[in-house]
């Protein structure tokens, strides 16, 4: 694809939704259900997720793309041997519902950031149920700048991680496959949780997911593609310093079923979080690109 796709006359599509969605955060340990926010009194200055003890109804289209009713749900899963349990946040489509899980990982800004579930919410307009698990156990990366951030990482071990993600599929299993409300799982990731995709994938054999979309992962491990069972749409620019294209096209060659769509003049982060009116329009068509794969692989 190339970078010269004309932008929108308007502006980015997906800006007014993260007022809205914003507003439609919060954390408890408990599904909370039915409260209901008017989308008049949502607020489209808000840059980060406010916290609330309710789970909210977001209703209204802000753009062209039909999406009535979202509600949001906040969720604690599972438990390991560390007494810790991952909380999350589940988006579901309430009128055009197609059954389908979809478990989407986080960039290292968590899964409180507001391009994270303001992505997560346009995903679930599409008729998805979108669960967004915390992967770094309430501390995400806060610093605009890299200094401290090995530590940082290094805090948040692989094996944890894993397991995290490991109880949030057994959890999509048993909430729609097992329980037959849907034949089959997509799982989507950005940056670190498109590393952690590759993972997740690769430890899954094929067992519950049967599609992926990889935007920009980092520290990808090539070595996994041939383990990959599930078909994987991996999207990346070719300005993006964390996600070589040369690792991209390893990882299309070698997992089965996979497709490469490298964004001319594109860098990191340019899907869900566009700096400018050309990042918009490739951010427009990725996530065109996305919905078509998911439609491909989960719903046809």
């Amino acid at each position: 694809m190339a970078a010269a796709v004309t932008a929108p006359p308007s502006l980015p599509r997906a800006s007014p939704l993260r007022g809205r969605l914003a507003a439609a955060t919060g954390l408890s340990s408990l599904i909370r259900l039915g409260a209901l926010a008017p989308a008049a009194r949502l607020s489209s200055s808000v840059t980060r997720p406010r916290c609330s003890s309710r789970t909210e109804v977001v209703s209204g289209a802000a753009d062209d793309e039909a999406c009535e009713l979202v509600s949001g749900a906040d969720l604690v899963i599972g438990g390991d041997e560390e007494g810790g349990a991952v909380r999350a946040y589940l988006l579901k489509a309430v009128k055009n519902n197609n059954g389908t899980g979809i478990l989407l990982l986080s960039d290292i800004f968590g899964f409180e950031d507001s391009a994270t579930r303001d992505f997560a919410y346009r995903v679930a307009c599409h008729g998805y149920n979108v669960l967004v698990p915390d992967l770094f156990r309430g501390n995400p990366w806060r610093k605009p700048e890299k200094d401290g951030f090995d530590e940082w990482l290094a805090g948040h071990g692989a094996e944890r991680v894993s397991r995290d993600i490991d109880a949030c599929t057994k959890w999509l299993v048993d909430e729609f496959t097992a329980a037959g409300v849907s034949k089959k799982l997509g799982i989507i990731g950005f940056c670190y949780g498109g590393g952690r995709l590759v993972e997740t994938l690769a430890r899954d054999g094929g067992g519950s997911y049967s599609a992926g979309v990889c935007f920009y992962g980092t520290r990808m491990d090539a070595s996994l593609a041939p383990r990959l069972d599930a078909p994987v749409l991996f999207v990346c620019g070719d300005g993006d310093p964390l996600c070589a294209v040369e690792t991209v096209r390893e990882m299309e060659a070698g997992a089965r079923g996979a497709k490469a769509v490298v964004y001319a003049g594109r860098g990191h982060g340019f899907a869900h979080r566009p700096q400018s009116l050309e990042d918009d329009g490739d951010a427009e068509d990725a996530f065109g690109l996305m919905r078509a794969w998911l439609h491909d692989h989960l719903l046809a």
